[in-house]
């Protein structure tokens, strides 16, 4: 019996690989516009790192990590987000980085036990970004800027920002009382789960999405409403850099993030009427974590993740339409194969993607088959042709066949680069 994937853990198969190599390649190549320089953090880490990174009392740490002993005794853990092991590779790197500020971006695979779903995969794949070493606005509006720009650029549509200030340790303790006096009145509706959360953590509570809990806190008072001078001054601003470049936007007082590491802005794109599905991409200001990760001093920080599931998906099915050769090589006997092979290299080495049949199917199966792959020309090696030391050479496209000599095949062949 064939071995299945584990759980909510799929293969990338052509030609949807060529889907994300493609959309992975353009990000990246997006990033670098505004200077960001790409990174590869290891897929496993100590887990020390996200217990006091991503916090103790999340559904991440507390239900989702992927968590084990390696033969040395160390506690180690597949990585569930990546913005922590960054941040690790900032401070154990940091002069190699250059002067600040920082722009670090990057892609790959992160893994949290959870339900399966659509779009929502065990083993799922995020492309994001980090800008350290300044807590100005007109950083925040750059990575908004960053990111609006790119999903506009990759053609989604119906794309919302949602922005919302979670202040900072200076005015989030004081909001914090408030909103625990506001739940222990409503202790009897919440989940049991929320209810433990209440003393240790209130703000996680907003981000339930269990419906008697979204119930039971739709007039939960907004942390905007208690945000120091100085968490205000610094929101309105982002604000106001917005309007001015041109990114829309709208305040959603409720929206908190589920990882305790952010302050101050903290940002959704949704698209409307999805239901709980609907975020496709997520970040915020984190200026506290280098420090909670074992860093001696305070970086300013902010970054995003986007789903590479949840955006292909909702960027349309299908392969890229690439083609799976250039040309095609077709053989009516044995003995061509080995000059054909040689050809095969020999176009592969001058970036032309080359194909041929080596099982010794009939020149009618070849042909079919070169069709399939979608190949804008074909050459034939058939006796009557090599006795007169040329080839057949056949345009795909516009259906012209000739016999040319094989340095004049060679030639056109070149040019389909």
């Amino acid at each position: 019996m064939t071995i299945a994937p584990v759980r909510g853990m799929k293969d990338v198969l052509p030609p949807e690989s060529a889907r994300w190599k493609a959309l992975e390649s353009e990000y990246i190549a997006y990033a670098g516009r505004f200077g960001f320089r790409e990174i590869r953090t290891p897929i496993v880490e100590k887990t020390e790192l996200f217990a006091r990174a991503v916090g103790e009392t999340t559904d991440i740490v507390e239900k989702e990590m992927y968590s084990f002993t390696d033969r040395s005794g160390e506690n180690l853990t597949m990585r569930p987000e990546g913005t922590a092991p960054v941040v690790r590779a900032l401070l154990g790197n940091r002069f190699a980085l250059g002067e600040w500020p920082v722009r670090l971006a990057y892609t790959g695979p992160m893994f949290r036990h959870e339900r399966p779903q659509k779009g929502r995969l065990r083993q799922f794949h995020q492309l994001g970004a980090e800008l350290f070493g300044t807590d100005s606005p007109y950083a925040d509006a750059e990575m908004l800027a960053f990111l609006y720009g790119f999903l506009k650029e990759i053609g989604l549509s119906g794309v919302s920002l949602e922005i919302n200030s979670l202040g900072d340790p200076a005015c989030r303790p004081a909001y914090n009382e408030r909103l625990s006096d506001f739940l222990a009145s409503r202790e009897g509706l919440l989940c049991d789960d929320c209810r433990r959360r209440r003393v240790r953590n209130p703000l996680r509570v907003l981000d339930c999405k269990a419906e008697r809990c979204v119930q039971a806190t739709a007039d939960a008072p907004s942390v905007l409403e208690s945000l120091c001078d100085e968490c205000r001054a610094h929101f309105e601003s982002v604000e106001t850099v917005l309007a001015e470049i041109g990114v829309p936007f709208a305040r959603n007082p409720r929206m908190v993030r589920g990882l305790d590491y952010y302050r101050r802005t903290t940002f959704e794109f949704v698209i409307p009427g999805m239901g709980a599905q609907n975020t496709v991409a997520a970040g915020g200001r984190y200026d506290g974590l280098a420090e909670m990760v074992g860093g001696k001093e305070r970086v300013p920080a902010i970054g995003f993740a986007v789903g590479v599931e949840r955006l292909l998906m909702l960027l349309g099915e299908g392969g890229d339409g690439a083609p799976a050769a250039d040309v095609f090589l077709v053989t009516s006997g044995a003995k061509f194969l080995r000059e054909a092979f040689r050809w095969k290299m020999e176009l592969i080495g001058k970036g032309i993607r080359a194909e041929m049949d080596y099982e010794g199917r009939s020149v009618k199966a070849q042909f079919r088959r070169a069709d399939r792959s979608g190949a804008a020309a074909v050459v034939v090696f058939g006796e009557d042709e090599d006795a007169r030391g040329m080839v057949v050479f056949r345009d795909m496209a516009g259906g012209k066949q000739e016999e040319v000599s094989r340095d004049e095949a060679m030639r056109r062949l070149a040019g389909l680069k």
